[in-house]
């Protein structure tokens, strides 16, 4: 069986880091992945990936969208696109 893809939401917790969580998690649920959904805090971290704004979707240690929210739709399309 193939690894989870590995979600990442890089943010400080903010209203718009948890409404990009939450569409994150729709658009894997909706497309049935294996995934694993972690959210990075720590600010050190966050700039390991280089991300000067947040929040941001990493996908598989690729930063895929940085500094807005995409729609649920976007992110299903990223997701398909990681996926194949």
């Amino acid at each position: 069986m193939e690894d989870p893809m590995k979600i990442e939401i890089l943010g400080t917790g903010c209203p718009k880091c948890q409404t990009l969580a939450a569409n994150a998690k729709a658009a894997a649920d909706k497309l049935g992945l294996s995934y694993e959904l972690r959210k990075v805090t720590d600010l050190k971290e966050i700039m390991r990936y280089g991300v000067m704004m947040t929040p941001a979707l990493v996908v598989d240690g690729q930063v895929k969208v940085a500094g807005k929210v995409p729609s649920e739709a976007e992110i299903t399309t990223i997701l398909t696109t990681a996926a194949s």
